[in-house]
């Protein structure tokens, strides 16, 4: 998956996430919808390869496929997750009060497009 498409995936995540707060401050019995991890779950399968391990691979063998190939699944993952974690924290810190998480979040994807499949460098935050 491009990392692009990795981070507008979080980037949904995240908004569903602010949406999933809001209507419980808005409804404090309301069931926890944070038991739903469907987006999550999804997002998962959709990044992490599929890995085709060898019959007469060893456990040494099947420690370093997969390592080498979820790595760079995880990488991405957490690479967009602490993109939006540091776009939304530099606004915070800034004090920018007629700026919301979600209009952060959507120019995060709105930008997104521009990453590439490597992601953002230091001169898109």
């Amino acid at each position: 998956m491009e990392q692009s498409e990795v981070v507008k995936r979080v980037v949904g995540i995240l908004t569903e996430a602010g949406e999933m707060r809001r209507l419980l401050e808005e409804n404090p019995d309301r069931d926890d919808p944070s038991t739903d991890s469907t987006v999550v779950t999804a997002l998962l399968n959709e990044t992490m390869p599929r890995i085709a391990i060898p019959e007469d691979a060893t456990v040494e063998d099947v420690v370093v496929l997969v390592g080498r190939e979820v790595g760079g699944a995880v990488e991405q993952l957490v690479g967009a997750f602490t993109l939006a974690f540091a776009m939304l924290a530099q606004v915070h810190d800034a004090g920018q009060m007629d700026v919301t998480s979600a209009d952060v979040l959507q120019d995060l994807a709105l930008r997104a497009e521009q990453f590439g499949a490597e992601g953002p460098d230091e001169t898109d935050l």
